[in-house]
């Protein structure tokens, strides 16, 4: 197998990389971000990938388009929710990319986070595999959430405080100004 593994960012690449390789799986990574906001938390985010790449010896793609509207887009024209949306954007292009460069398999680091909506990640992905012919590779990997943040610690990864799109940031921080 050869898998194309959407990477969100470096900490949260850390356990499913290891997982995938001690399955005896080649692994490359592959950044594709569209959603990060603002586009310094996006240079921020795409840096740490790359220190974690390098540190592990992991190949890595980096797709370096900072295309927001196309995003914003997608999601408010989605009666999915932004969610659903940003997760089909991101998925369906590293689908795309592992099938025009032979790639035999897909999946993505989202499924570490206990902070994502696993299920719904889930669900696109295989709609996603269906569509482009690429299957995904599925593994619950949030049981090695605690140990892939105590090795971006150990290894000094930025590691953000919010999933990275505008409107969490907004739901993030709003509620701290509404708490004062």
């Amino acid at each position: 197998m050869n898998l194309l593994l959407h990477m969100c960012c470096g900490p949260c690449s850390i356990y499913p990389v290891k997982q995938i390789r001690e399955s005896g799986i080649e692994v490359t990574g592959f950044f594709y971000n569209p959603n990060i906001h603002p586009y310094k938390e996006f240079a921020r985010r795409l840096e740490a990938a790359e220190l974690y790449a390098q540190k592990v010896n992991l190949s890595m793609i980096i797709q370096p388009e900072y295309t927001l509207e196309e995003y914003i887009k997608q999601v408010l024209d989605s009666p999915g929710g932004r969610c659903r949306a940003c997760y089909r954007l991101r998925l369906r292009r590293t689908a795309e990319y592992a099938r025009e460069n032979g790639f035999s398999h897909f999946s993505t680091t989202l499924l570490v986070s206990p902070y994502q909506q696993h299920e719904i990640i889930r669900e696109t992905a295989e709609t996603v595999a269906a569509e482009t012919g690429v299957p995904f590779y599925y593994v619950d990997f949030r049981t090695g959430w605690k140990e892939g943040v105590a090795i971006s610690r150990e290894m000094e990864l930025y590691r953000q405080p919010y999933c990275g799109c505008i409107f969490s940031e907004r739901d993030r921080y709003y509620k701290l100004v509404k708490s004062n």
